[in-house]
């Protein structure tokens, strides 16, 4: 039964719509994620290094590695971020599922996340002390 699940994406396709935005984050951080960009990047930064002497370890050049690194770090704050918030909902997309199909569970933690800090200080001592008191 768990072979016919749809890991591939939502209704076990990638040809799904969504904004032009969602298809970029979504593309480039599975692209960053790789190792060959990891080892791109650091080859950039050896040829940077090595090509220190040919330009007598100028202003200019240590400024082009700054500005590109600063460039790239900027973009993928928004990128991370943008794909931590996705996987994040759907991960609470698929915990609630499991709340609400588990008898007995209690349906309200299946949207806990949209609590106050209060209440989710609550729920904790009361998940924790009902934690205690099964073991």
């Amino acid at each position: 039964m768990r072979a016919n699940l749809p890991v591939s994406g939502f209704g076990g396709g990638n040809d799904r719509p969504g904004s032009f935005f969602e298809s970029l984050a979504s593309k480039t951080s599975h692209l960053v994620g790789k190792p060959v960009s990891f080892l791109t990047a650091t080859a950039v930064v050896i040829i940077w290094a090595v090509s220190g002497p040919l330009f007598h370890y100028s202003d200019t050049w240590q400024l082009v590695i700054n500005t590109g690194t600063t460039i790239i770090t900027f973009l993928m704050v928004f990128l991370i971020q943008a794909t931590q918030n996705r996987d994040t909902q759907a991960l609470h997309i698929k915990l609630d599922e499991l709340i609400i199909a588990t008898k007995g569970a209690r349906n309200n933690l299946a949207t806990i996340e949209d609590a106050t800090e209060e209440e989710i200080d609550r729920e904790k001592e009361r998940v924790r002390a009902r934690a205690e008191a099964e073991s």
